[in-house]
């Protein structure tokens, strides 16, 4: 009868954000000895390129933003002068700086588990999988471990147009480190990075103009798309659809970025002086050699996973960006604890995004949860819409700001509502009632019923499960 295996660890993760972090607390309480390697800085993108620094330069955006809005409301002055750039991104290192050690760092010394600085690549063979950590000196250390989860993350990614390589261009990350606020930029994408970062430097002083190949948020609704490129206009930002970058290059007086783009089927060019290229991200597994350990990978390297998050090898688990999957830190969390229940509980658990909330936080937001209404036709639900304008909700009102939409999607044969959209202020928090809205099957007729509050965001909610029998413009402000 032969030994049974013996391992270094129970758990070996690669990366330090939030899927690695989630299952090595959850390993832990578990009673299993984890390792965590990472070859940069812990925490990962949300808290070092990511959520964190972006969500506070566009706070800090929105407070200038408002101070120069003196029109607004009525016996209020106010003025906003140019931005120190290097104070603001001082600050905003600060707080990175201040949230990774108390969220991050500090865990892994409270919790207990092992840290190796260095990079990671599988070898040994697909039946026993075997770690080898390259540190920074060269020392090469291999460990053995019942279960790998790879954590790995994305990074920013660029399609191949000609000259890029050959320009000083940004990415999202390297965007949130510039010492000075650009005289003008040009942006590459219409998704939610895109979105945030193209009104973050607007509001600071950019002249900012994007350049998007079909439209805004191209994977929500077309009404959120409408009123988004609405406020941006408004704001000064332009916005070029049916826009494919074909050459980039650098002007060669003034020392610009030069963007030629096929534009409705002719060519045109764009100056600025900094480029944005904000087209999406790509997971990070160059040099893991995954093959090596029988891990399988699709065309854009991100691990083939099944529902239950475990790669083709039983013993290696995906979490997170690298995985493919929705681009979210919650994502990425709520997949490390599951790799951790299914690895050592066998719990069997499944990911499902039906109710996944997705945010973009512009300024009014962009929030949806559930099925848009072309999603639901597709899934063969004969649905019913409501677009409820803002200017019938008493939240907008009093906030003199009705720029936005709450829209609802229902089943026609139920009345259950199958997805939900918004573009107004704290649209995120309409998301997250939304999710419960979902889970529970609510149908129109019982969310027009429900208790809410006045003069909240939410009561639109309510408002615009109404309109599907009641002709909103007659309600009273005030009226149940």
């Amino acid at each position: 009868m032969s030994e049974p295996a013996t391992y270094d660890f129970d758990l070996a993760v690669i990366g330090s954000g939030g899927a690695a972090f989630a299952a090595a607390i959850r390993a832990t309480n578990l009673g299993k000895r984890v390792v965590m390697v990472e070859r940069s800085t812990i925490g990962g993108t949300c808290v070092n390129t990511g959520c964190v620094p972006s969500k506070a330069l566009l706070a800090a955006a929105e407070a200038r933003h408002v101070a120069l809005d003196s029109a607004r409301f009525p016996g209020v002055s106010t003025s906003a002068g140019p931005v120190d750039m290097q104070e603001l991104i001082g600050g905003r290192r600060a707080l990175v700086e201040a949230m990774r050690s108390e969220k991050y760092v500090d865990l892994i010394a409270e919790y207990g588990w092992d840290l190796r600085q260095g990079s990671a690549a599988f070898h040994g063979t697909a039946e026993e999988p075997l770690l080898a950590i390259t540190s920074a000196d060269g020392t090469v250390e291999t460990i053995r471990a019942n279960h790998y989860l790879v954590a790995t993350g994305s990074t920013p990614w660029a399609p191949p147009i000609p000259g890029l390589s050959e320009v000083d261009w940004l990415t999202s990350t390297t965007a949130m480190e510039l010492d000075a606020v650009p005289e003008s930029l040009l942006v590459l994408g219409g998704g939610y990075v895109a979105l945030e970062q193209a009104q973050l430097f607007a509001r600071l002083g950019t002249k900012v103009t994007m350049l998007v190949r079909s439209r805004l948020a191209s994977a929500e609704e077309p009404d959120a798309s409408r009123a988004l490129r609405g406020i941006f206009a408004d704001e000064g930002i332009d916005v070029v659809r049916q826009a494919t970058a074909s050459k980039v290059e650098t002007g060669p007086d003034t020392g610009d970025v030069v963007v030629t783009a096929t534009v409705s089927g002719g060519q045109q060019e764009f100056r600025a002086t900094k480029l944005l290229v904000a087209t999406g991200r790509r997971p990070v597994t160059d040099g893991l050699n995954l093959a090596a350990v029988g891990v399988e990978t699709g065309d854009g390297g991100e691990i083939l996973v099944n529902n239950g998050l475990n790669s083709s090898n039983p013993r290696i688990w995906g979490a997170g960006d690298v995985t493919g999957h929705r681009e979210f830190v919650y994502v990425a969390a709520s997949h490390g604890a599951m790799v951790a229940e299914n690895a050592f509980n066998a719990a069997g658990r499944e990911v499902d995004y039906r109710h996944l909330p997705r945010v973009t936080f512009t300024s009014p937001a962009l929030a949806a949860v559930g099925m848009t209404d072309h999603q639901a036709n597709e899934a063969g639900i004969r649905c019913e819409c409501r677009v409820l304008p803002l200017e019938y909700v008493p939240r907008a009102l009093v906030n003199r700001d009705t720029r936005g939409f709450i829209k609802i999607v229902a089943d026609a044969d139920t009345g259950r509502i199958v997805g939900i959209t918004a573009v107004a202020k704290d649209a995120g928090e309409l998301a997250a009632a939304g999710v419960y809205i979902l889970e529970a099957g609510m149908t129109v007729d019982q969310v027009a019923a429900m208790w809410s509050p006045y003069l909240t965001m939410a009561e639109g909610l309510r408002i615009a499960a109404q309109s599907f029998t009641t002709d909103v413009s007659m309600l009273s402000c005030c009226a149940a």
